[in-house]
């Protein structure tokens, strides 16, 4: 696999404005900026935990500042999302995953300034909108965000549609629940071929990730199979190059609720039949007993702008990871 690592970096010195950071997004702007958010404060579920931000500028990363805040309510999953001249910041809101509320704030210059926070579909608990990864742009106009629902019973995945007017949730992507062992499946990533088909790619309790598509823009979807793809019941990402190549960013390691190590990036040359051999970016050995969060290379997020991809992750929930790779063009594709 050729490629070239153009940056390799953190984007803050680790622990230098809070304890803990966790679950990043990322973003290209039209001038060549690259934005990131996350979440931070003491630990997950802390009642400071609040919505951070950065800009590389110049290959330069600005000071991360607070953008959200829950007010005493613990801030969650933040998703970069740019489109019709306007950065648009999702987050949710609440102590638990069951209570959550989905917020959204905008920006019209590049994340200097921010609009003050709505409710992304009002009077909604539980989590509309995207709850990890980003939006997409169909190519018929619509918004697609990928969503999901998450409580002691039962994990489903399903997309939020945006027709310029008003968000619609579509059905849950139907699944066989006699086969899946634990809870089910959540945190789709979401990409659109040369068709107009959708496919998402999901983190699930069965120890490998699930697939799903959709033949009508995400009204509905085909049942979820499970791919050869291992998954250790945490999040992943996809991004598809103007080439027409996939790049998954994930943790290759099966299991539920298992190591968090190593993290990596494969390819797809055939819309995500099959995928190359992982690319390790981040490993330290994992031994839960003794070094769960020293070992945890986490929630990547990653975008590709032409042939160059930009992937965030959670290191040790100490600092966010940041690389730029550059691909050549695939004559084959």
């Amino acid at each position: 696999m050729k490629y070239q690592i153009k940056c390799h970096q953190h984007i803050f010195e680790p622990e230098a404005f809070f304890p803990q950071c966790h679950a990043s997004t990322i973003e290209h702007l039209p001038n060549g900026d690259i934005v990131a958010a996350w979440f931070a404060g003491q630990h997950e579920k802390s009642s400071d935990v609040a919505i951070w931000l950065s800009v590389r500028k110049n290959g330069e990363w600005d000071k991360p500042r607070i953008v959200a805040s829950g007010n005493g309510v613990p801030c969650w999953n933040p998703v970069l999302f740019y489109n019709a001249c306007k950065l648009m910041l999702f987050y949710k809101l609440g102590n638990e995953i069951h209570t959550w509320q989905t917020m959204y704030k905008e920006s019209t210059d590049g994340g200097g300034t921010w609009s003050a926070e709505r409710e992304l579909v009002p009077g909604d608990i539980g989590g509309r909108g995207p709850v990890k990864n980003k939006c997409i742009l169909l190519r018929n106009g619509n918004i697609l965000a990928p969503a999901s629902v998450e409580d002691a019973t039962r994990w489903d995945c399903f997309v939020d549609i945006f027709d310029g007017n008003d968000w619609c949730a579509s059905g849950l992507v139907p699944r066989n629940p006699a086969i899946f062992t634990g809870l089910g499946i959540i945190q789709p990533t979401l990409w659109e071929d040369d068709d107009s088909i959708v496919y998402m790619l999901t983190r699930s309790t069965e120890g490998a990730i699930y697939s799903s598509k959709s033949l009508n823009g995400g009204q509905t979807w085909l049942q979820a199979v499970k791919t050869e793809l291992p998954n250790n019941n945490c999040g992943i990402d996809v991004a598809r190059l103007i080439d027409g190549r996939l790049i998954l960013v994930y943790n290759p390691v099966s299991g539920n609720w298992v190591a968090r190590s190593p993290i990596a990036f494969s390819l797809s040359e055939d819309n995500g039949a099959t995928w190359s051999k992982p690319e390790i970016l981040d490993y330290v050995p994992c031994d839960p007993k003794l070094n769960i969060e020293d070992a945890e290379f986490s929630y990547p997020a990653v975008i590709a702008h032409g042939n160059d991809v930009f992937i965030t992750y959670t290191w040790k929930r100490r600092t966010i990871a940041f690389w730029h790779i550059s691909f050549p063009l695939n004559r084959r594709v």
